[in-house]
């Protein structure tokens, strides 16, 4: 008889990925409730999981009611039909809300109490002066932004906007018949939540914005008797559903879809815990939701304002001292980036390392005489980006300047539009990405007329042209004049502008079509390395990981004995301790001040090591629905500068959670070792860097000397 053939595509082998995705900001909302953090950093990080929780709602319950709704039976590879899933995920995000608001409550709160700043939890509790201030608060600054509605038999329930917070109430005519009639009023996003109160003692008191409307709502209704007044939230699907081969202009298809995100379908109701019976079963009714989609809270609702608490002055010494991008050593200010490039390949580390040498590059190129074409593909961009306005320039100073604006952005889609159009009137040829794909890759190309000839510089990325997120975001760049990376570049402008695929490519490796082919291919090398006795290891870093062929690669791998290191920051549906599949796997999940997002991938290759970057995860949607790059670091002084990255990452005992075989996370156990914190350590390093090249920048730099527990 045969050897039976390992199954690698068992269910029992792989976790769910939307229960993978609420670990994942379990982990987030550990680091609000440890006690060794910065207290305004914990304020932070709580709100961090609500805007998450949001925006998994808004697409990922949303796609799963879809698909409930739509009768679809199909098992995801960890067996679940969506019915399932859902069932699931409605219990651990039920307790995960009970957690967040215990965390606020219990822990959060009496802390900054201590720390002079009271939340004024109800107006109820204001004194008369208090009082009084904030009446003449709300007739100065607020009554005059509302629009309170009433319903009745003439004004039909009014639609209530996704995100939006409200405040809903009771009432009865005044000398009428008693009968309840249901009124709201949105709490306008346009003020702010926060409102301190002024205060002659040491202790700084706040109150949020809609406990001022609530306790001023009389005035808003006039001929009636408030019997009780709740504040509600809703979120919808907000999945838009783009019919591209049938919309002839795609920014007009797009822009009427972003109009139906904020009336999609309710999916979640957030209400006060208390809330009287009548107005939640009337609020119920209306948007047609299910009982297990109601989340009672105890406490504000949407705690995304605690990022407006972090923002308050004052309290400096309750945050982590703000990290300062230090300078590029090979870039320093007022560099001929194209001279210092063809020295060499010249790697960023961000935000370690400042965005600026990214945003000069284009910059140089658009003044530059010698330039003759720019190219460029645009994901996600600031709300007032330096490289639009570089680009602008160039075109207006007679290059050709092509950008290629992703549209189908997430959530950027209005950005978008807005750029893709300022682009096209300043003369830039704008191409709106492929039919059915996203463009996710991050890719310049400059080309240069130079006295030996046509030069080509390129910059690939693993994050997006974005100088706002590049502060918050970790990722790599890499700035080269490498003749086949030249080239490669090229053949892709021309896939994208719709010319043509080339026939082979140089260095760079595109999805969807070579991408996942080249991983699997390099998986599967370290596979025959380690059956052959050769040396075998594998250490991958991204920001999910869920792609079942992927997967199963791994798997082989490890159950041919090739020793696998897994930093994965969110999704993970891989299970690590599987008897004779995944004994030799590893996974961690950094969870930082910085939101770990480059990706980055070393093969041992028999003793021959191969470094290679990405602006793709291992997820289908990467692999198979998006342009991405996969592009090898080659210079060896920049692939020992990447390994050293990812050494880091495993050797951090303060941020890192590891993977256990049951599916849960757990932070390192510190007891014995060194403190010791990738991030942190990057900061360290940058400022040493800069300092050896007489570039420090100034300003606070977070550089914690090494601890011992």
């Amino acid at each position: 008889m045969g050897e039976v053939k390992q199954d690698y595509r068992d269910p029992a082998y792989y976790t769910n990925r939307e229960m993978s995705w609420v670990l994942f900001n379990y982990r987030v909302l550990s680091e609000a409730r440890d006690k060794s953090i910065p207290l305004f950093e914990r304020l932070k990080f709580l709100s961090i999981t609500a805007s998450n929780l949001d925006e998994f709602f808004m697409i990922r319950i949303a796609s799963l009611k879809d698909m409930v709704n739509a009768g679809y039976q199909k098992k995801d590879i960890a067996g679940l039909t969506a019915g399932e899933q859902l069932r699931a995920l409605n219990q651990r995000i039920h307790e995960l809300v009970e957690l967040q608001y215990s965390t606020y409550n219990r822990s959060l709160l009496p802390l900054l109490e201590g720390q002079g700043l009271h939340v004024i939890k109800k107006h109820e509790q204001l004194s008369k002066e208090d009082g009084a201030f904030i009446d003449g608060y709300f007739e100065d600054n607020v009554y005059p932004v509302l629009t309170p509605m009433a319903v009745d038999s003439s004004r039909p329930f009014p639609l209530i906007r996704n995100k939006s917070l409200n405040l809903g109430a009771l009432v009865t005519k005044k000398g009428g018949s008693g009968e309840l009639e249901f009124a709201t009023v949105q709490v306008p996003s346009v003020l702010p939540r926060v409102v301190e109160l002024p205060s002659g003692s040491e202790c700084r008191r706040v109150i949020l914005l809609e406990e001022i409307i609530e306790r001023n709502i009389h005035k808003l209704f006039l001929n009636y008797d408030i019997i009780c007044v709740h504040p509600f939230r809703i979120m919808r699907n907000a999945d838009l559903t783009i019919e591209e081969d049938e919309a002839a202009d795609l920014l007009k298809e797009i822009e009427r879809q972003l109009k139906k995100r904020q009336w999609g379908e309710a999916i979640r109701l957030e209400v006060e815990a208390g809330i009287d019976k009548r107005l939640l079963k009337f609020l119920k009714e209306e948007l047609s939701i299910h009982t297990e989609s109601i989340y009672a809270i105890d406490g504000p609702l949407d705690l995304t304002f605690l990022m407006k608490m972090y923002a308050l002055e004052g309290f400096a010494h309750l945050k982590v001292p703000e990290h300062v991008p230090q300078p590029v050593p090979e870039l320093p200010a007022g560099t001929d980036i194209f001279a210092a490039v063809r020295k060499g390949d010249i790697l960023l580390h961000h935000p370690y390392q400042t965005f600026t040498p990214v945003v000069d590059f284009i910059r140089q190129a658009a003044a530059d005489k010698d330039v003759l074409a720019i190219k460029q593909t645009l994901y996600r961009v600031s709300g007032n980006s330096p490289i639009i306005g570089a680009l602008a320039q160039a075109a207006e100073n007679g290059k050709q300047v092509s950008v290629l604006v992703e549209l189908k952005a997430r959530f950027d889609e209005e950005n978008n539009i807005v750029w893709a159009r300022m682009l096209e009137k300043a003369g830039c040829h704008v191409i709106y990405g492929l039919v059915g794909l996203k463009t996710h890759s991050k890719i310049t190309l400059v080309v240069r007329r130079e006295e030996d000839g046509i030069r080509r510089y390129v910059h690939l990325g693993t994050g997006n042209y974005n100088d706002a997120t590049a502060k918050l975001y970790t990722d790599i760049g890499l700035l080269t004049c490498s003749e086949a990376i030249g080239e490669d570049a090229t053949a892709v402008f021309n896939m994208l502008s719709g010319y043509s695929e080339p026939l082979r490519w140089n260095k760079l490796s595109l999805a969807p079509l070579w991408l996942k082919d080249r991983f699997l291919y390099l998986i599967d090398r370290e596979r025959k390395a380690a059956e052959e006795g050769r040396p075998a290891h594998i250490i991958a870093k991204m920001n999910s990981l869920c792609d079942p062929d992927v997967i199963a690669a791994l798997y082989a791998a490890s159950a041919a004995g090739v020793k696998t290191e897994l930093i994965v920051r969110g999704i993970c549906c891989l299970k690590v301790g599987i008897p004779g599949v995944s004994e030799n796997i590893t996974v961690r999940s950094i969870v930082g001040n910085f939101l770990e997002h480059s990706r980055i991938f070393y093969f041992e290759n028999g003793g021959m090591p191969e470094v290679y970057c990405s602006s793709a995860d291992w997820m289908p949607r990467n692999l198979e629905r998006r342009v991405e790059i996969l592009f090898p670091v080659e210079e060896e002084r920049l692939k020992e500068r990447l390994l050293h990255i990812l050494q880091s990452h495993l050797r951090d005992t303060m941020k890192a959670h590891l993977l256990k075989a049951d599916g849960s996370y757990e932070k390192v156990d510190r007891r014995g070792k060194e403190l010791y914190s990738s991030q942190e350590a990057f900061c360290r390093e940058a400022a040493a860097m800069a300092g050896k090249s007489g570039g420090e920048e100034k300003g606070r730099v977070f550089i914690p000397e090494k601890r011992h527990e």
